[in-house]
């Protein structure tokens, strides 16, 4: 058996590679079809894409841009863990993002005092929205994702509604502008220097530290395995003693608390307050960047940096004259093929291991036990 072992953790470790491999070949060669049917060069544009997202300021976009991305595909990938999908995760930062720019402007307290506040209430509110849509998939049986589309669409109206003047927001010097009333100075958080390559938003040590109580929770804790063994089987979970329930509901709401960070770079490091400008989108970009990770931290990590390389190199594309849309069919492309390949592999991993484990137990059972040994 231990053999048998043995030859299943090496092949388990070698499908594992080939997996985003096969992916990232198949997405290549998709791409290259694609940029020919343009009438381009493939050749010059991935060159130009190579050059372009390592030269140093682009590496500090890079890494600015994947700290958002990050917190975005962990908040997705605590409810694909409990094989719930949270498509709210757009709404639920938004409005965090929203009431913590509030509250953040509303604050005279000293600035080491009004961070955490503004976390905390980005966090709370994030999780609040969440719950919503927990509390109704399991007290009424409504789709978390009918509810949380739903809830993006009451997140928008809502911030639409009490951003105006008169109410939360404000007219900027120009007349132009409508945010909500910007941060004290005491409030902001130093950026990272990186000298001519720019500023790097200090916010990432946050999508850090998100990362590793992830990994830690979901794969050291007996919170994280009840919520794991949810997710593959809540019969087998409901039989075990885990309330299925209350494992859905708080997936949901931690989900939304992750999701409730997801604006604090922009918030804290950068804007310094919430306008019409705020980046909308990320919390779908989540959803492809948890799925390109296999809801794996590392994996997620690497998946936020390809995601703001694409977005910073194919932007550059865009000034050499190649059409925009490049980057759409990129991308996409990328997240088709590594769902492909990871079900492809899948497969063929299971089958292997059946076969392994076939063979093994058939020649175990071939051999003569002790007794008929001794009988003959």
């Amino acid at each position: 058996m231990n053999k048998l072992t043995s030859r299943i953790d090496k092949e388990r470790l070698f499908l594992g590679i080939a997996a985003p491999l096969l992916a990232i070949v198949a997405a290549l060669l998709v791409t290259t079809l694609v940029i020919l049917a343009t009438g381009k060069n493939p050749g010059a544009a991935f060159s130009d894409m190579v050059t372009y997202g390592f030269a140093s300021d682009s590496q500090v976009y890079i890494l600015n841009k994947a700290t958002t991305y990050y917190l975005a595909g962990v908040a997705v990938a605590i409810g694909f863990r409990m094989n719930l999908f949270n498509i709210g995760v757009d709404g639920q930062y938004r409005l965090a993002a929203f009431v913590a720019a509030a509250v953040g402007g509303a604050l005279t307290v000293p600035g080491w005092l009004a961070v955490p506040v503004i976390i905390l209430c980005a966090m709370g509110t994030g999780a609040l929205w969440a719950a919503i849509a927990g509390v109704l998939k399991v007290t009424r049986g409504v789709s978390e994702v009918i509810a949380t589309i739903m809830l993006n669409s009451i997140a928008t109206a809502i911030i639409g509604y009490l951003l105006q003047p008169g109410k939360l927001g404000q007219l900027d010097d120009g007349g132009t502008l409508v945010s909500t009333k910007p941060l004290p100075s005491s409030s902001f958080l130093p950026n990272i220097d990186t000298g001519p390559a720019g500023v790097l938003d200090s916010l990432i040590v946050l999508a850090v530290v998100v990362g590793v109580a992830y990994w830690f929770i979901l794969g050291r804790t007996r919170f994280g395995y009840d919520l794991r063994t949810v997710g593959q089987s809540e019969s087998a979970a409901a039989a075990s003693g885990v309330s299925v329930k209350k494992m859905i509901a708080t997936s949901m709401i931690i989900s939304g608390a992750v999701a409730g960070l997801i604006g604090m770079p922009t918030l804290l490091n950068e804007g310094h307050q919430y306008d019409n400008s705020f980046p909308a989108g990320i919390g779908f970009t989540g959803i492809a960047i948890a799925l390109l990770g296999r809801n794996n931290p590392v994996g997620i990590a690497l998946g936020a940096l390809l995601w703001g390389f694409l977005e910073r190199t194919t932007n550059h594309l865009e000034f050499q004259g190649y059409d925009k849309e490049i980057l759409g069919v990129i991308q996409g492309v990328i997240v088709l093929c590594v769902v492909i390949a990871y079900e492809v592999v899948r497969r063929y991993g299971l089958k292997r291991q059946q076969q392994r484990v076939g063979a093994e137990l058939a020649a175990q059972a071939a051999k003569p036990t002790e007794m008929q040994e001794v009988a003959s």
